[in-house]
Parts: structure tokens; sequence; C-alpha cells
């Protein structure tokens, strides 16, 4: 970040982030309070690794900056989003509560600054609205960012919330848990489990379709909340035990546990979309024959090797540990082979011997399969050539 000078009215100063993807094993599916963005359930989730999945943004304020505004992946967007409007209300109220001594020029130019607009440019290395959480990404990237601008310290997870509900656990690397809570204060990420706790884990993501979804997650939960009476007995009786069964087996490396638990949370998830009046259909016929593969596979030596998990969308994440990847890729590729290999297996490389095709299922192929592992939370990029944001102020 730019040091500024209070006396120099075309300062420009920008922050940098990168903020990762998470997949929930416990699904955050409803709210109680629509507006604050509070959950009727516990989740809990994995951070993924930034090398293969990320949001990047740049923050950049300048008294000199005649409004707000908002560029994604190379357009611009309306920064009267009221999601965004929530985000940057926070962080400017969060500004003004601070108590500062006058003296401290630093802090009372930072007031000062926060009365200024800002421009804001973010891109994803991923589909945007395909299902991959690429919202939870890049609003915890704007946070983050704009957290870095401003000098705000501690908990900052509930800001990342009222943007996007699942951004709070991508505040954090590893294993994270979204508490419920009652109120905006209660209701935060927490780190149950460091990146480097379980480092034997990988997630292929297998992206069957890269478009965006028909129903949004926002529409969906809403009507489930309405019509589903399946979605108020999971709230209460079904996922505080999984997330006690689940943070066990993470603490445990109880591979077959978490596995079991992870895919049943999945059936529910999308059991309660079912539910819905009228009904919520986010999977596809690939997605169903990828749930059958994964018990076939299972089946094959008569133990859980890999877990299966869909969001609100057809691309499947499954959960394994490093030294099955190889065989899981080979099986599925003779299952669903793709119709090149170039750029079919994207992230950590993996090095599998390309099989003959047994009967393929018929229907959508997978476009590409990407492999990550479980990964940090965000992180300020140092380098200013990375920034997204040129000395005029608008994206490079």
């Amino acid at each position: 970040m730019e040091k500024v000078n209070e006396k120099d009215t075309d300062t420009l100063c920008c922050v940098t982030s990168t903020a990762p993807v998470n997949i929930a094993m416990i699904k955050y599916w409803g709210k109680k309070d629509t507006d604050l963005i509070i959950p009727l359930n516990g989740s809990l989730s994995a951070t993924l690794d930034q090398g293969q999945l990320c949001a990047k943004t740049s923050v950049a304020i300048s008294r000199s900056f005649k409004n707000d505004r908002l560029w994604l992946n190379g357009t611009e967007q309306s920064i009267d989003n009221p999601r965004i409007q929530s985000v940057l209300n926070e962080m400017r109220r969060r500004i003004r509560k601070r108590k500062f001594d006058e003296s401290d020029l630093s802090e009372s130019f930072t007031q000062g600054m926060s009365k200024w607009h800002l421009h804001i440019v973010s891109v994803n290395n991923f589909p945007t609205a395909a299902g991959l959480a690429s919202s939870a990404a890049g609003y915890a990237c704007l946070v983050h960012a704009l957290s870095k601008l401003f000098n705000i310290e501690g908990e900052v997870s509930s800001i990342a919330r009222v943007g996007s509900g699942s951004a709070c656990r991508s505040m954090y690397g590893g294993w994270v848990e979204w508490l419920p809570g009652e109120d905006t204060g209660s209701s935060i990420a927490v780190q149950v489990a460091p990146e480097d706790h379980w480092p034997e884990i990988r997630v292929l993501i297998l992206v069957v379709n890269d478009q965006k979804k028909p129903v949004g997650s926002t529409d969906g939960m809403q009507a489930t909340v309405r019509t589903s009476d399946l979605m108020q007995y999971r709230a209460k009786k079904v996922v505080p035990k999984r997330i006690n069964m689940i943070k066990k087996a993470i603490f445990d490396k109880d591979f077959e546990t978490f596995a079991e638990v992870t895919m049943k949370e999945s059936n529910q998830l999308h059991a309660v979309c079912m539910d819905t009046h009228p009904p919520i259909f986010y999977m596809n016929d690939t997605s169903k024959q990828i749930i059958r593969f994964v018990h076939d596979f299972n089946n094959e030596e008569n133990t859980i090797r890999a877990a299966y998990t869909f969001d609100a969308g057809p691309n499947a994440c499954i959960f394994l540990l490093e030294e099955n990847v190889k065989k899981f890729i080979s099986s599925f590729s003779r299952k669903f082979p793709p119709s090149s290999y170039e750029n079919y297996i994207r992230g950590i490389p993996v090095n599998f011997e390309q099989p003959t095709p047994a009967t393929p299922v018929k229907g959508d192929l997978l476009k590409y399969i990407i492999h990550t592992k479980v990964g940090a939370g965000p992180a300020i990029v140092g380098d200013e050539a990375e920034s997204l944001i040129g000395n005029d102020g608008l994206p490079k």
C-alpha cells in the first residue's frame, strides 16, 4: 500500500488481496434473518488452496474520485448492489466507531480518508456463479483488502457475511466453522483446524457445467425456508449432530466418518431442495452418474476412499486422500472419457495412465477436473506490479 500524505489531494492509496474458495461439508442453506444474513444452522467448510482457485481484488481510494465504482472480471458493475453497499457501509461504520487520539496523524487521516470514494477491481480465476462459491471468495477478498486499507483489526468475518453468507468462512484457512449466532456480532466464522492439520486431504472439482445457475442460491434458499417442512427439522435436529461428528473426524483424521457425513449432508441439501415447492433441481443427470460412480468406486475395495459433495449446482467436489487420487482419476476417466486430455486435469499435476474407455456414461461429458488441496486464508499481495488498478485509479 502506498504511504499517503494527508496534504496531498491527488494521492491514490491502493491495496491488493487474494482470497480463497471454500467448499462446505456441512451445508449453509436458509436464513433466519435475510437482511443480516443470519443462517438457520451452522456450517463447516474446507478452505481450498489459492494456487488453483482464488479471487483477487484491488481497492483504491483517492480524494479525486467522484464516486464509488466497481469492476468485476473486466466489466464495470453497478456499485448500488445492496450486498456491496452493506459491506462498504459496515466498513465505514467501523472506522467512525473507532476511538482514536487526535494527535495520531495517521489515524486522523484514516478517519478522513474513509469519507473518500473507492474504486474496486476484482477478478476470479474460475467461473463466476457456477456453483464454485465465487461470491464467497470475492466478498472475502474485498473485506480483507478494505480492512488492510483502513487498518481495521480484529474480527471481520461478520462483515464478509453481510456480502455473501459463506464468505465469512473464506476469511480463514484450513477447516472453518460458521457459528449461526443470534445477531450480527455472534454470527461469525472460526477456524477449527489450520491448513496443515490434515495435509493428505485432496479435493477434485469435477466441472460438469460452468454456466450460470438457473436458480440462484439466494432465491433458492428463501423458497426452501418458506415451503419445506424438512428444512426446519434438518436445521434443529440434524445439523448440530453432524457438525460435532465431522469436527471430531477432522481432529482424528478419520476419513471414513468424514466422508460418510459429507455425502449424507450433500444428499440432504438436495433433498430439501426437492422438498421445496415447487422443487428446485441443481444437479443434472451427469451429477447423478457421478454419485453412482463414487459409491461403486468405494465398493470396489469395501472401504470409503472418496466422498462427493454438491453445492447449489451440478459440479461435484470429491474429497479423498492423496494416495487415492491417481486411482480415482484413472477409473473416473474410463467411465467419463474426455474428448481431449489437453487441459483436462488442472491445478496440482497428476501423472496417471490415460485409460482405454470402458462403457462410458451417456449425456454431458465433464469439461475439466481441478485438482487442489486445503489451503490458507486471504493474503496481501505485496508486489505493486500485481495490482489490478493503475496510477490513474482505473483498471489496468
